[in-house]
């Protein structure tokens, strides 16, 4: 590219998501602290999905708004939940609370939503992805052993699609990088309206 681009954050203290973003070939720089202070609570009566589109958002508007960043830079934030019959699956606070979640996702299929937010200044854009996946059955034990890995403790839905559990997998029906928790073509898409692209991109004038 010969236009230079302006700064790029990411909002997010994930290490999948600045993987991610990283292999996709962006240059970047990390504010995790900009979104820890973010509370994650549910509102009484939100759905999973506006969940998911307001925690993304916030996540956004905090950085901009905190990490004293030039005026050019873009911040992107996101944020991902599991949705089990309208009922929101976070992250596990303990052993016993992966092994339940894994319990009620056993053999049943579950929505995972990602929503992305891209912004600079006051404008901010979003997207949603929203991802059917079903899994086999599972036995107590393979659950006992899973949560044993230490993998779910710090996963929306206690389990890893990129990890041991893509081997529960019966079908997935969407985007599996929203289900790890980074959509790359809605990403890639948010980004470039930004002025935003992966350092190997040629820009495409008209």
């Amino acid at each position: 590219m010969t236009d230079s681009m302006p700064d790029f954050y990411l909002a997010s203290s994930s290490p999948r998501r600045a993987e991610l973003l990283r292999e996709a070939g962006f240059a970047f720089a990390v504010l995790p602290s900009a979104v820890s202070a973010i509370d994650e609570t549910p509102v009484p009566g939100e759905t999973p999905a506006s969940l998911v589109l307001r925690l993304a958002r916030g996540k956004a508007e905090a950085a901009l708004s905190r990490a004293r960043l030039p005026a050019s830079a873009v911040v992107l934030a996101g944020d991902t939940v599991v949705d089990l019959d309208g009922a929101v699956l976070g992250k596990p606070s303990d052993r016993q609370a992966a092994a339940a979640m894994l319990t009620e996702l056993s053999g049943r299929s579950h929505t995972v939503h990602t929503a992305l937010a891209v912004g600079r200044g006051q404008v901010i854009r979003q997207v949603l992805v929203s991802t059917e996946v079903q899994f086999k059955p599972l036995h107590a034990a393979e659950i006992a052993a899973y949560v044993a890995t230490g993998e779910p403790l710090d996963k929306a839905g206690s389990y890893a699609i990129q990890g041991r559990a893509a081997q529960w997998v019966i079908r997935l029906q969407g985007s599996y990088g929203a289900v790890v928790g980074l959509p790359q073509y809605e990403m890639a898409e948010l980004l470039a309206e930004f002025g935003v692209y992966p350092l190997w991109h040629t820009k495409i004038e008209g």
